[in-house]
């Protein structure tokens, strides 16, 4: 039986969702793993307990309610005694939407430690989480994308050159922080002024901004990917629908209105199945593992990516089977594929043990 360790939590806008799809995740596969959850709280302290079985003990969380822990090489351990060991891991599985969780700091860290992870890995979750680098990566693919332009730190005081841009582009314009998820922050801009208020809020939460050209009458359409016995498996698209000018948090995740999304959604064959091949397309250059969830707009008899969330929420089990024991099946398979890492040899050159550095990109001799 494999010793899996979730994890979920983490210092992000989303954490409150990461427990939800965390604690699902470690109560579908406890029959069939060892299952070790690890939540990790807004200091980036780690805590795991066996008593960790709902979202219930997370509402008030406390850290003297669960112990902390760490990692020490391929072992879970505890912090504060003697580093008693926990359990030995043969997976991880990554259940932490957004932050460091999700911009490959924890893969990173999985891998320092030389985890096997059944979720994508640093390079790409890092790319990914930038909606910026994200449009720059599929449009290097071939895959059309919307008009835009980002404002860093740096140019945000350059007013002049961003109403320029936007006014390039055509008012209305959609604001979104670029490193954020969930339509935390994203804003509609239909003039100058909100723009400005748009940009601030962007600032107030993330480094940066994504402002693009506002899609009319768009439609939110989704397709998942990951991979089974070494071949991708794509999802049907699925529709979210929204009353509002944005798809908001809200509409995500708390069910507002009859009917939250259609799978499979109803487009022309044409453009599902352009979704599916982009989504495809990505999955595969990017050599990507785990379960990743391709987000597109629909606009006039075209569509366009939108991102790629390398964490989805509940890891987008729910677009591979209606069932619980589908959604096991699922996770199941995620795990099948965490390999771990091939030891690559070291070379050593010998120069410290050569006394003198002069080469062209060495210390000069004086």
């Amino acid at each position: 039986m494999k010793t899996v360790a979730v994890f979920f939590g983490g210092k992000s806008n989303e954490w409150e969702i990461s427990v939800i799809t965390g604690m699902l995740a470690v109560n579908l596969l406890r029959e069939r793993c060892n299952v070790v959850p690890v939540f990790i709280d807004a200091d980036g302290t780690f805590y795991s307990s066996a008593e960790m079985r709902s979202v219930e003990d997370f509402r008030d969380f406390s850290a003297k309610k669960f112990p902390a822990v760490a990692l020490d090489e391929r072992a879970l351990v505890h912090k504060r005694k003697r580093k008693k060991v926990i359990a030995r891991l043969d997976c991880a599985l990554n259940c932490c939407h957004g932050g460091m969780g999700e911009d490959g700091t924890l893969a990173a860290i999985l891998n320092y430690h030389r985890i096997p992870s059944a979720s994508p890995d640093p390079v790409v979750s890092g790319i990914f989480m930038n909606k910026s680098l994200g449009k720059i990566a599929a449009r290097g693919l071939g895959i059309p994308v919307v008009e835009g332009f980002t404002v860093s730190e740096r140019d945000r005081e350059n007013k002049d050159m961003i109403s320029a841009q936007a006014e390039a582009l055509g008012f209305p314009v959609i604001v979104k922080p670029v490193h954020l998820g969930s339509s935390i922050g994203i804003r509609v801009a239909k003039n100058g002024e909100e723009l400005a208020s748009a940009l601030e809020l962007s600032f107030l939460l993330d480094g940066g901004a994504l402002v693009e050209r506002y899609l009319p009458e768009k439609r939110d359409v989704n397709c998942a990917a990951y991979a089974k016995d070494g071949a991708t498996v794509l999802s049907p698209c699925e529709e979210v629908f929204s009353s509002e000018d944005i798809l908001t948090f809200s509409e995500k995740y708390e069910g507002c209105g009859e009917r939250t999304s259609a799978i499979p959604a109803d487009l022309p064959a044409e453009i599902s199945e352009g979704i599916r091949n982009a989504t495809r397309l990505i999955y595969e250059r990017f050599e990507t593992r785990g379960a990743v969830r391709a987000d597109f707009l629909v606009s006039e008899g075209k569509f366009y990516f939108n991102e790629l969330n390398t964490v989805p929420g509940s890891l987008a089990c729910y677009l591979f089977g209606e069932s619980l024991l589908q959604s096991r099946d699922f996770l199941l398979a995620l795990l099948d594929e965490a390999k771990p890492e091939k030891d690559r040899g070291t070379l050593e050159s010998g120069i410290l043990r050569k006394g003198v550095f002069s080469g062209g990109k060495s210390c000069k001799r004086r």
